[in-house]
């Protein structure tokens, strides 16, 4: 997972009592767990280690022991995390069933289109008859290299559902969004497949940021 839902109320109040370093070191635990989706290393010197804490050991330790569970030959685990976690995978499952459903289902469909016959000639020799909405769906874009196989799949399934086939201009215009903002072009298709966007404007995340900094940080926002 590259994002996660953060309730700030949520968090402050469990973690008031911490020190600094512990905040910190709770924090880069966390973005590990999800970002890579298994467990922490059991010996907490190499969790340390992972998030960049060796000379605060004590501190990830302390962290570890009240945020997490030992399970022996797995590691440390957060069941809230993990939760998370399952129900993000489900979603991204249910999406792509239902993307190849409806590819199914278009392929049946085409199978009864009229095909040209002998006295269905072509204008001149080099023009083909074509059908344009196979055209459209058989469109081949390029995976751009800053963005996993996976990601890429499940966004052209996406955008596939929302009967909006992903073309090289569509995509221009997405990365030159994503260029105004702070995010990756990844966390930019995996938000448009999350939030049931078509495509992504730099504008909609400015004014989620300012919506969010102003409202009541507790309303409609998952726990951590």
């Amino acid at each position: 997972m590259h994002y996660y839902s953060y309730n700030i109320s949520d968090y402050m109040s469990h973690t008031l009592h911490l020190w600094e370093m512990e905040d910190l070191a709770y924090r880069r635990c966390l973005d590990n767990y999800y970002l890579h989706e298994r467990p922490l290393p059991e010996d907490p010197e190499q969790v340390a280690k992972l998030i960049r804490m060796r000379e605060h050991l004590p501190d990830v330790k302390q962290v570890l022991k009240e945020f997490f569970v030992l399970e022996k030959g797995k590691g440390w685990i957060n069941p809230r995390a993990d939760e998370e976690i399952q129900k993000y995978k489900q979603k991204i499952l249910a999406s792509s069933r239902g993307g190849k459903a409806s590819a199914l289902a278009r392929l049946k469909g085409t199978s009864s289109i009229p095909q040209p016959t002998n006295k269905q000639e072509p204008i001149n020799k080099n023009h083909k008859p074509i059908n344009n909405k196979q055209e459209i769906y058989n469109i081949k874009i390029k995976r751009p290299r800053n963005v996993s196989k996976k990601t890429w799949d499940d966004f052209l399934i996406h955008r596939r559902n929302k009967k909006a086939p992903l073309t090289e201009t569509a995509l221009k215009g997405i990365k030159n969004e994503v260029k105004k903002t702070t995010i990756s072009l990844e966390d930019a298709l995996i938000m448009c497949q999350a939030r049931g966007w078509q495509s992504f404007k730099s504008d909609w995340i400015t004014k989620e940021q300012k919506s969010f900094a102003t409202t009541n940080y507790g309303d409609g926002v998952q726990e951590i």
